[in-house]
């Protein structure tokens, strides 16, 4: 078949570029994709190769990957038949004899694998649970997969396919189109989701360029005007490569980090042309996301990571190992990496240590091991770590070594280290209080200041162990908190802000004020929120109205789900509107009926009301719907106390150990009420046998010192305190 172009471009591929950015009835942008089309054909060809144009699509016979011809997938209890009708495709799914029918709207993604969205009512969108495994068949691919294959998610669960986390509107749609508005409407829980362009194109990276988009084609830019001027070049004896020409300027990777991070918006919406930070809060490499030495955890994407890296730190950008357009790495292999590190050095046998061209032998496997999600999803850490085995054992971290020799030990991972490379480089005082500290371990106030005082631990590391030093029970005062304020670092800023919380009102006017009028939207809403309730002046009112008038604006945006309603709830509390509060609460439990945290939240205010019939209500209905939930069981312990119901409480207390014995609190509180309850050496006993499961057991190791004098016990008195510090 002869096939037609226009401006370089196949006419299908041109035909379906354009209905794509007009179909569904949405409006083009201002700077239309298709006049970027016209002129960038080559460039175009290559973005038509990436994933950002195969991000979504509507469902038709040339974007459907999966198989619809009448199949049928069971997974636990819930069954779904996916089939074409008129042309159209369908899924029937549910957890009964007779599922519910819906129609296929939507492709998400392409590869490695494809999902599919539907519409459920109230202009919400979801992700089926179902999705094709888009790999070939030799890789286990070609299938219909359930994305929690381990694991039955009944229609109680908060993983649910038609419950909010599962929702397209708040939870993927800003990444996956341009020019997208959630628009939700909190009062009636309903979406009128709207965008401007189907996938990611054109203006998700380089904005709408009115200018540029008006030019006449002799004053229009080139692409390689767009380059920076510079390079990267490795003089002789140096093992890696400088940067040669003018300083760079990365804030283009803003764009990047605002789909590949994980983050809180501050808008409905977001725009290539603002920085990351006037529009998200990022999370930072707290537990559980992230592992204690900042390795990814769960999915995080990019941003935290890479961040880490002395890549970032040294100015390497995305587009210098990815093609600008296609997304793909410019190399395979390790010449990706020997762009920069001499072969001389890095890509021999004395250093790589295993046979050339296998798995073990790629720099990748060792420097950016993978991580699977959504179950056939490998995505690489982006912190380019030296594995470090020695740390596994002390911070329960993962090294690249065990994760591939997974029949060994971290022991026999750290003997051949040594016996390649020679004895490790020793961990700074600084280093290890960092790694404690996001372990869940105390730090005193002088490790802290160490770690956030050193400037060779990265910026986004110190804010993390700014933001997590309240839990250690650290109160910073004037002088601690100050040179974090005034940080050069906005991350450093944003977390200083969130700390001050705990600090008195006085102190908050004096060194949050500046910060309403920060540069960055994140840092004036963290300012804000740490001082609400404060009886403020006159002067600093006039900063903080706007600052606060943004922070309510992103709780609205997020009060799609439980956590935002809950947010806007304790803002509300802070504020002494409690009736406020329980209406934010009970309105969240009934969007999101699975997050504990609105029961936790309402519980609580109820408890300070001293309503004990509201709470007995709270409690049987949040057990009702959430039995296996541990802080809820505790909550519910506390109460019983305060009854002096202490027998049930001991079983309350138990069932929340039971659920999760890994936390020291619960695990205190049911040693402690078992001691109580007249079961002092069975508590005693319990307490020696589960002791050395946690890092963090100062309260612990007291209670047990505790128990051992009133039982006059010598040996489990030396047990003890032979362990506190």
């Amino acid at each position: 078949m002869r096939l037609i172009y226009i401006n370089k471009i196949p006419l299908i591929l041109y035909l379906q570029l354009v209905a794509s950015f007009l179909l569904g009835g949405y409006s083009a942008p201002a700077a239309t994709e298709t006049a970027c089309i016209d002129c960038h054909s080559t460039i175009t060809g290559r973005w038509l190769q990436s994933d950002h144009a195969k991000a979504m699509a509507l469902a038709t016979k040339q974007t459907v990957l999966g198989n619809f011809n009448n199949t049928e997938v069971l997974h636990y209890s819930e069954k779904a038949r996916f089939f074409t009708e008129n042309e159209q495709f369908w899924v029937e799914i549910g957890q009964t004899d007779t599922p519910t029918r819906f129609r296929v709207e939507y492709t998400f993604g392409h590869y490695p694998l494809q999902q599919y969205l539907v519409k459920i009512g109230s202009g919400k969108i979801q992700v089926l649970p179902f999705s094709w495994d888009a790999r070939p068949l030799n890789e286990g691919g070609q299938r219909w997969y359930h994305v929690y294959e381990n694991e039955e998610i009944k229609t109680a669960d908060r993983l649910h396919w038609q419950q909010p986390l599962q929702n397209w509107n708040g939870m993927c749609a800003d990444c996956h189109s341009d020019g997208l508005k959630r628009d939700y409407a909190s009062d009636s829980d309903t979406f009128d989701t709207k965008f401007d362009n189907i996938n990611v194109g054109c203006v998700s990276c380089h904005g709408e360029m009115p200018k540029h988009s008006n030019a006449s084609p002799a004053e229009a830019i080139s692409e390689n005007d767009l380059t920076a001027k510079g390079f990267w070049q490795r003089e002789l004896q140096r093992k890696t490569a400088t940067w040669q020409g003018p300083a760079r300027d990365n804030s283009f990777m803003d764009s990047c980090f605002a789909c590949h991070a994980l983050r809180a918006p501050l808008t409905d919406g977001f725009t290539a042309d603002k920085a990351f930070l006037d529009q998200f809060s990022p999370q930072l490499l707290l537990a559980p996301m992230y592992h204690a030495d900042g390795q990814i955890k769960e999915e995080v994407y990019v941003y935290g990571s890479f961040l880490q890296s002395k890549m970032f730190a040294d100015g390497v950008n995305c587009l210098d190992c990815h093609d600008s357009h296609t997304l793909k790495l410019k190399v395979q292999g390790n010449g990706l990496c020997l762009q920069c590190h001499s072969a001389d050095t890095f890509n021999v046998e004395s250093h790589l240590h295993h046979q050339p061209d296998s798995e073990g032998a790629q720099c990748v496997n060792c420097h950016m091991p993978t991580q699977t999600y959504m179950g056939v999803d490998k995505r690489r850490d982006h912190s380019f770590k030296i594995p470090r085995p020695q740390l596994s054992a002390t911070f329960d971290t993962p090294n690249a070594c065990t994760q591939c020799h997974s029949e060994q030990t971290n022991k026999w991972a750290s003997e051949h280290l040594k016996k390649w490379f020679g004895e490790p480089s020793t961990l700074s005082l600084n280093q290890h209080s960092f790694y404690q500290l996001m372990s869940g371990q105390s730090i005193n106030l002088s490790e802290f200041k160490g770690v956030v005082n050193d400037k060779s631990i990265p910026v986004i590391s110190r804010a993390s162990a700014v933001q997590m030093i309240n839990l250690s029970g650290v109160v910073l005062e004037e002088n601690t908190l100050s040179p974090l304020i005034n940080s050069d670092h906005a991350l450093i800023r944003v977390s200083a802000a969130q700390a001050a919380s705990a600090a008195s009102s006085q102190l908050k006017i004096k060194i949050l004020s500046p910060l309403l009028r920060d540069k960055y939207k994140a840092v004036r809403m963290a300012a804000a929120r740490s001082m609400l309730g404060i009886t403020l002046p006159e002067d600093i009112k006039t900063n903080f109205n706007p600052a606060f008038a943004e922070l309510m604006s992103a709780q609205q945006v997020n009060s799609w789900r439980g956590e935002g309603r809950a947010n806007s709830a304790m803002i509300a509390l802070e504020l002494n509107q409690s009736e406020q509060a329980i209406a934010e609460l009970t309105q969240a439990i009934q969007i999101d009926p699975y997050f504990e945290g609105s029961y936790l939240g309402l519980s609580e205010i109820y408890r300070q009301q001293n309503n004990s019939v509201k709470l007995e209500i709270l409690f049987k209905q949040a057990l009702s719907v959430l039995p296996l939930s541990a802080a809820i069981h505790y909550a519910q312990a506390l109460y019983l106390v305060r009854k002096q119901q202490h027998p049930v409480a001991l079983a309350s207390f138990k069932k929340a150990y039971d659920l999760l014995p890994q936390n020291n609190q619960y695990a205190y509180a049911y040693i402690l009420s078992m001691d109580g309850q007249g079961q002092s050496k069975k508590a005693l006993s319990t307490l020696k046998m589960i002791i050395k499961r946690y890092a963090d057991k100062q309260n612990l190791l007291e209670l047990g010192v505790y128990l051992a004098q009133k039982h006059q016990d010598k040996r489990a008195y030396q047990f003890f305190t032979q362990q506190l510090r």
